[in-house]
């Protein structure tokens, strides 16, 4: 198959490059000028795993704006909530109406800016629970053993056809372990409140998953953001594919576990003074329970505290 992915960051260049070592045609397209052009310098990313094994990948990337290939069976996206719209003015040119779309990007507001572009029946979303880090241009870090890490994945319409499964294919043999459901918000929401919990929490005490885990009273912590985050879903109708209990066992297996040494990408935005996604996170649940005459109060402090530390962060900077 031929994909395109769309936003060469950590995540985009962990799926595509594991995709091309999976016997696929992969091409990127990213916006960021010293990445793009680092890349096309040196032929191609070079990837570490876990901090070792430093080699060179060679990898296709192009601008928006030059790249005009309208081959690809699947584009898949991967960038920052708030990149999002720019991008895909950005890259209209090259889609097509029977392209499928892939994406897995943090929190919600992704899908809606999607299909104004792209037919409901082409679009496969989900949540990646994979670590990665881009160190800087031309430099990505894969983090855990290859096959570590899962994904959930739907189709918007619910209703898979044999294109879907021919993508969930590919993804199993790049070992992203994708499970299929045919729970579409149930299955963004998961990834939402997990990232709610780990994300904003490591990203305000600048510590990793494992340190936030071996917390005496994470577990408390984390059952009264998944608890106020399934009181919001469960009004806005939404049925869950965890459990709150598996909610928080999936919280602690990725910190404890899958990923202990590893800085939830929140706080990587926020470390290099970047705007971070919690209005996506955080702030989503917030509007969605205000919509439903419900206050998240926990979330909404969450939400405002990380806006505190960027105003702190900026003001010193």
């Amino acid at each position: 198959m031929k994909f395109t992915v769309v936003g060469a960051g950590a995540m985009g260049l962990r799926y595509g490059v594991l995709l091309q070592e999976a016997g696929n045609e992969v091409e990127f397209v990213d916006a960021w000028q010293p990445h793009v052009e680092k890349m096309k310098e040196q032929g191609g990313v070079y990837v570490k795993r876990d901090h070792e094994n430093r080699h060179l990948v060679p990898v296709k990337v192009f601008y928006p704006e030059e790249y005009q290939n309208t081959d690809a069976d699947v584009l898949v996206f991967f960038l920052k909530q708030m990149q999002l719209a720019d991008m895909l003015e950005r890259c209209k040119h090259f889609f097509t109406a029977d392209q499928y779309v892939l994406t897995a990007m943090n929190g919600m507001g992704h899908v809606d800016k999607l299909l104004n572009y792209f037919k409901p029946e082409k679009l496969l979303a989900g949540t990646a629970l994979v670590a990665t880090v881009l160190d800087g241009p031309g430099e990505v870090d894969f983090i855990g053993k290859p096959g570590a890490g899962t994904m959930n994945l739907a189709n918007y319409t619910e209703q898979p056809d044999e294109m879907t499964h021919k993508v969930v294919a590919e993804l199993q043999k790049a070992n992203f372990n994708p499970t299929l459901t045919t729970n579409f918000q149930g299955t963004l929401m998961a990834k939402v409140v997990f990232n709610s919990v780990v994300n904003t929490l490591c990203t305000l005490f600048e510590i990793t998953m494992g340190e936030y885990a071996a917390f005496a009273k994470a577990d408390e912590l984390s059952v009264a953001l998944i608890n106020e985050a399934y009181d919001v879903c469960e009004r806005a109708g939404i049925e869950m594919i965890n459990t709150r209990q598996e909610e928080l066992e999936s919280v602690n297996y990725v910190s404890k576990v899958a990923n202990p040494l590893h800085y939830p990408s929140m706080y990587q935005d926020m470390s290099k003074n970047r705007p971070t996604e919690v209005d996506y996170i955080n702030g989503y649940l917030v509007k969605l329970g205000r919509k439903y005459h419900y206050e998240a109060h926990t979330h909404a402090f969450l939400t405002n505290l990380v806006h505190l530390a960027e105003h702190t962060r900026q003001h010193k900077a």
